[in-house]
């Protein structure tokens, strides 16, 4: 095993890596709850970038529903986010099965 090679294959993994993770920062991911009354909208670092309201799910005697379904949005954009972050990071590991929080 020669440790260079390595070492050189490491450092390419970690620039593409950090392409990636860059290129995914500028995709925007979007959630859509109670037929898209409530639109949540995300950066691929999930990140939440914007959140909409039409006025007719707001029912004042009702706020525990809103919570809800505005809570259950943002659970879903983050999943998306999380789910293409690592179909990202299968494709420059190539399955190797790399230990989560290896820096890279």
């Amino acid at each position: 095993m020669n440790i260079q090679k390595m070492m050189k294959q490491v450092q390419e993994m970690q620039s593409q890596m950090q392409k990636s993770q860059a290129q995914l920062g500028t995709k925007t991911f979007e959630s859509t709850v109670a037929g898209g009354k409530i639109v949540v909208t995300a950066n691929g670092h999930g990140d939440i970038q914007s959140l909409k309201i039409a006025k007719e799910v707001v029912d004042p005697e009702d706020v525990d529903m809103l919570q809800d379904l505005i809570l259950s949005a943002v659970q879903q954009v983050q999943k998306k986010v999380k789910d293409t972050q690592a179909a990202e990071m299968s494709k420059m590991t190539g399955g190797m099965g790399l230990p989560p929080g290896l820096g890279f």
